[in-house]
């Protein structure tokens, strides 16, 4: 290629390389693992860059050129920005189930008094859950589960392609059903802590009643505490076995993953 062939080609190439930061920066940016908030911004777009440099040469002839109106350039920019955003956030609410089962262990044990702040939900949130999103965290990189949203963003060019719109119904029914999905992970998670809660609640609820001039309350908070933190230790392995699972699952069942 020329000087001037070259020259003549940017404009295309740099509206290419814009569609392209407009689905992968939005996934970067909310992905589970290198898209959390504890990453500095400046890494995640570096990263959002590099992914760029790296697929261009593949996904560049599917790209559509520069359109001459405005119009359609910021449609074709918005759409892909919007697709970004529903891959990232379909991959995310997988994690936010481990943070919702640590709120849900906190209230149920007591210990929803300790507030730390939380970047990843905003404001102050029980210490617990803060524990339970840093595990996740941990557990993905570790394990490498954070690369399969990267195949699937890869992929996902094949099942939507640039210029071709997005389908706003089937988006939404996906994203309703990661919801669900993610309410469930965080119930099984914490559905022995449930049976603990209720159990010792009725327990120190037919004592107060044998026993009216106990003082149930410091007995009771105390007590969920230890057996809660016991219980934990016994079954963490358990559940992050489980998470991981279904992490894994959630992942080869985004769109385009094969």
């Amino acid at each position: 290629m020329t000087e001037a062939e070259w020259l003549a080609a940017l404009p295309d190439m740099v509206f290419r390389m814009i569609l392209l930061l407009g689905r992968i920066g939005a996934v970067v940016m909310l992905m589970p693992g290198l898209g959390e908030q504890e990453v500095p911004t400046n890494y995640r777009l570096g990263l959002g860059f590099a992914l760029v440099v790296v697929l261009y040469p593949v996904l560049s002839p599917a790209l559509p050129v520069a359109p001459d109106a405005v119009g359609e350039m910021l449609r074709l920019i918005l759409i892909e920005i919007v697709i970004g955003i529903w891959y990232g956030a379909l991959a995310r609410l997988v994690t936010l189930a481990m943070t919702m089962a640590g709120q849900l262990f906190a209230l149920l044990l007591g210990l929803s008094q300790m507030l730390v702040p939380d970047p990843a939900l905003g404001g102050q949130n029980a210490v617990t859950g803060r524990f339970f999103s840093l595990l996740s965290i941990v557990l993905l990189m570790s394990s490498g589960l954070y690369a399969l949203p990267l195949r699937a963003l890869a992929e996902s060019y094949a099942v939507l392609p640039v210029g071709e719109g997005f389908l706003a119904g089937p988006g939404a029914e996906a994203m309703a059903a990661a919801v669900g999905q993610s309410f469930i992970l965080a119930l099984q998670l914490m559905a022995p802590f449930l049976l603990l809660s209720v159990v010792l609640n009725v327990a120190f609820g037919l004592l107060a009643r044998i026993a009216p001039q106990v003082q149930i309350y410091f007995l009771v908070v105390p007590g969920q505490i230890v057996f809660g933190l016991v219980l934990l230790g016994l079954l963490l392995p358990a559940m992050l076995g489980l998470y991981s699972s279904v992490a894994r699952e959630t992942f080869l069942a985004l769109p385009g993953v094969r």
